[in-house]
């Protein structure tokens, strides 16, 4: 049975051999008459489990098998095709998106039409195949050299340096206390950054909003504190999740994450952040910070500042999806059913009770007049320790 081993530190350069193992298994169970099967680890929430030793999702020993049949041909003969292109990409050093190896793909059938059973309708369907040679490899798509677009994590600091390791082993070395207003963009491969700090830093923290961290930035925010200041820009990218947990393991600083108090916040934001995805399971290790605290908006701080909320009306589908997810997660997510997140769970029941939510720039209206309330309230809040 053609079988991926799982990774290890080698895997790296071990790919096109595991590539070239599956593929030679296969055709020896074809010639043996014998159907091959491919396994991949199965990346849901129904194979998912947290501990908060470990602090991400990890995935169990459920698995997605694809056997040969009428129904399963074109999906694995699709997988072959990949991994060959795949195989090239490494060969030459050559790097793509998931859209442009659609059409890289599409571009081989127009170019050898009998590779035409084989072609792609749509995106989504060339996407599945990549991550299911991910999930049977235990590898991540940047090893196959597969990049998403930069997303998000825009940083700010006047105190953190990043030295980034070239693909042709140069360094390139960031002051980001030298880049004025612009902010410096990290990328999806963060593993490759090592960082320093011009003295103390006191604390890092995440904004849900890129608008409100850029606007915090431009009032004057990491130039009266000694920090890290970054924009997640709604649901962390590969990106984002993997600079967040760089920024934890090199500087060991308090991360803090400022967002709007509502599910899916909650659940999507803040969860993918700390402890990863379902559907990330194999990579959760490497792209998750479990170090970093929900700062708000929390309930308590509706009432204190009296904030202004809103109602989420049972006539706005996305909102009640979000609820009607919250109250899902509540009974299923291994991370919210954890003890130790007693508190982020308690977050979620008011929401579904009260059918409130409250976003982060409504602390912008605490003082109307003064511009930096919003990092006075911050600050206090870090200080007293309201967070979870």
């Amino acid at each position: 049975m053609a079988k991926a081993k799982a990774r290890s530190s080698e895997t790296k350069r071990n790919i096109p051999k595991m590539m070239k193992t599956i593929c030679n298994e296969m055709l020896t169970d074809l010639e043996d008459a014998t159907r091959p099967v491919l396994e991949a680890t199965k990346c849901s929430l129904d194979n998912a489990f947290y501990s908060p030793k470990v602090g991400y999702l990890t995935p169990g020993d459920k698995k997605v098998r694809s056997e040969l049949n009428v129904s399963s041909v074109q999906k694995m003969s699709r997988v072959v095709y990949l991994m060959e292109i795949l195989l090239r990409n490494l060969d030459t050093g050559a790097v793509n998106t998931k859209r442009e190896l659609y059409y890289i793909s599409k571009g081989m059938v127009k170019h050898s039409p009998e590779l035409k059973p084989l072609d792609f309708d749509e995106q989504s369907e060339s996407d599945s195949i990549v991550d299911f040679i991910s999930d049977m490899l235990e590898i991540y798509r940047e090893e196959l050299n597969v990049f998403a677009n930069d997303r998000g994590g825009q940083t700010y600091s006047q105190q953190l340096i990043v030295e980034e390791t070239l693909n042709d082993g140069s360094k390139a070395t960031i002051d980001l206390s030298t880049l004025g207003t612009s902010p410096f963009q990290p990328k999806n491969r963060p593993q490759n950054l090592r960082l320093k700090t011009k003295g103390k830093v006191d604390f890092c923290l995440v904004v849900e909003s890129e608008g409100t961290a850029n606007t915090l930035v431009a009032n004057g925010f990491t130039r009266r504190n000694k920090c890290i200041l970054l924009g997640a820009q709604g649901v962390p990218s590969n990106g984002v999740r993997g600079w967040v947990k760089t920024i934890q393991d090199q500087l060991k600083l308090p991360i803090y994450f400022f967002g709007d108090l509502d599910a899916y916040t909650l659940q999507n934001i803040y969860r993918t952040l700390r402890a990863g995805s379902a559907a990330s399971l194999i990579r959760n290790k490497d792209f998750s910070a479990p170090d970093v605290r929900f700062l708000g908006v929390l309930p308590e701080d509706v009432d204190k500042f009296d904030l202004h909320s809103y109602e989420v009306k049972t006539k706005d589908a996305g909102e009640m999806r979000a609820l009607k997810k919250a109250a899902d997660v509540l009974k299923n997510d291994p991370f919210f059913q954890d003890k130790k997140n007693k508190k982020l769970a308690q977050v979620l029941k008011w929401l579904i009770k009260e059918k409130r939510r409250c976003e982060q720039q409504a602390f912008f209206m605490v003082d109307p007049k003064d511009p930096i309330m919003p990092e006075k309230i911050i600050l206090e809040k870090i200080k007293k320790g309201s967070w979870i």
